[in-house]
């Protein structure tokens, strides 16, 4: 099906602003990029940060009358569009084009995240099956690939384990396929946990063996200590919910934290020092996986 684009230059102030009187003017998705190279490396709890300078586009229908469609925006804005253009989208199967660019990614010698529509390509490996979706986790993002290469180094058999933060639950699935008893994950978004059980049953697995909750509806710490700790989030929460990680792992556990840059590495070694004896640093891009074992 043929698409037409308007794209529209704007400020952060007024990103927001744009992006429903695109919608009002009819488009079928409004997508928000950076402008300028702005990196933004770790919103606040509850933000949706954006762009200084940011690029709202709406995608439209090839039939749509382009002046009406404006119009429309500017009288949802009660102004005209500021540098707006409408440019031609290549008419592909979006859908194929989007999975073409999916491939299977080799996390270790014995490890692989496959895509569903992939054959995996060792097939005597310990190969996780998972599609991109609403919850974070697939893979492809250096946080996640660290903690998974460690992971798959990690002696598992018959522990148990805690995917903090599951998202897609990615981690809790790979320790059980890499032979964990049990794993229990936890979100704050119901989406995730809704993903989590949804993955956990694609890859064979017993819900009742990868258990999530809502961290309110979480067992006590007390009757959840795990051997193996996995939480893959972002430096400000990690250092925040320390005293609540190392409760819910057992001493002589092993704990994984990721969602960190290289400079927060410090900071956050330092809310768990008390605690952890820290193996050396997992790196890859700008990100760090700090790992240790719990030994107070």
């Amino acid at each position: 099906m043929p698409w037409l684009q308007l794209r529209v230059n704007t400020t952060r102030e007024q990103a927001e602003r744009i992006e429903d009187a695109l919608l009002f003017a009819g488009a079928v998705s409004v997508t928000l990029q950076d402008n300028a190279d702005q990196p933004i490396l770790e919103p606040g709890l509850g933000e949706t940060p954006l762009w200084d300078e940011t690029l709202v586009t709406g995608l439209f229908d090839a039939e749509v009358d382009t002046g009406v469609a404006e119009a429309k925006a500017a009288s949802h804005l009660c102004e005209l569009l500021p540098n707006a253009r409408w440019e031609q989208l290549e008419d592909k199967d979006w859908e194929r084009e989007w999975m073409s660019h999916y491939k299977p990614i080799q996390c270790a010698d014995n490890l692989w995240i496959c895509p569903s529509w992939c054959e995996p390509p060792a097939p005597d490996a310990v190969n996780i099956m998972l599609d991109p979706g609403l919850a974070f986790g697939t893979g492809t993002h250096p946080t996640t690939f660290l903690c998974l290469q460690w992971l798959a180094g990690e002696p598992v058999q018959g522990k148990t384990a805690i995917d903090f933060g599951c998202g897609s639950g990615i981690l809790g699935i790979a320790a059980l396929l890499l032979g964990a008893d049990s794993a229990m994950g936890t979100d704050i978004d119901p989406q995730a946990l809704l993903a989590s059980r949804d993955n956990a049953v694609r890859n064979g697995l017993d819900p009742e063996r990868f258990p999530v909750y809502l961290p309110e509806k979480a067992p006590a710490p007390s009757a959840s200590s795990a051997d193996i700790m996995l939480a893959n989030i972002l430096a400000g929460p990690l250092v925040t919910l320390a005293p609540q990680l190392i409760e819910r792992t057992r001493v002589g556990g092993r704990i994984c934290l990721s969602g960190i840059l290289n400079s927060q590495a410090e900071k956050v070694k330092a809310a768990y020092s008390q605690w952890i004896d820290f193996d050396a640093d997992g790196e890859k891009e700008e990100w760090v996986r700090l790992s240790g074992t719990r030994v107070r």
